[in-house]
């Protein structure tokens, strides 16, 4: 296998856990959510059900055994209610897309277009259960940037690269 189909397989192996851990976490948020946004919140659920299982495909067609889900996954806070359940949703989506732009830098051709629409469902989908939007979706701020101005905050030298910045990988 070559590097680059490597790091493919490894960026698309993190899309899959991220699209299991949404499944979860989504499963939380159909339990919580008021029903106004129930529709919302199953179709999210659906959307995310079908990239995990194209994802696996995809594992499989080079070769390799899609990683499982757990269990369980550790939720980022609380979600009581269905005002905690709608930013679980929006948390959710905003680590995917994280994974997506993972996956969008190592794959190439078709997939790179898949990995491009989906973050772009996710970061829509984010945007309508935060209610806002980012400038970068699926790319963290980096620490000591001012996300209103964009301006550092602090000095570069301090702030740690862009590649080193965590991937966003869901904990939900």
């Amino acid at each position: 296998m070559s590097e680059a189909t490597s790091a493919e397989l490894t960026a698309l192996q993190a899309a899959l856990a991220a699209e299991h851990a949404a499944v979860y976490g989504y499963g939380v948020v159909g339990g919580r959510i008021g029903e106004a946004r129930r529709a919302e919140a199953r179709a999210g659920y659906d959307a995310h059900r079908a990239r995990r299982d194209a994802l696996g495909r995809e594992v499989r067609d080079l070769g390799a055994e899609p990683v499982a889900a757990s269990a369980g996954y550790a939720l980022p806070f609380p979600v009581p209610d269905s005002v905690a359940a709608v930013r679980l949703a929006a948390e959710l989506e905003e680590r995917v897309a994280g994974v997506y732009s993972d996956l969008v830098r190592a794959a190439g051709d078709a997939r790179r277009r898949e990995a491009v629409a989906s973050l772009r469902e996710a970061a829509v989908r984010a945007v309508r259960w935060r209610g806002g939007s980012v400038a970068f979706p699926g790319l963290a701020e980096r620490p000591g940037t001012d996300p209103a101005t964009g301006s550092a905050s602090v000095p570069a030298a301090s702030t740690p690269s862009a590649a080193a910045a965590p991937s966003g990988t869901p904990a939900a």
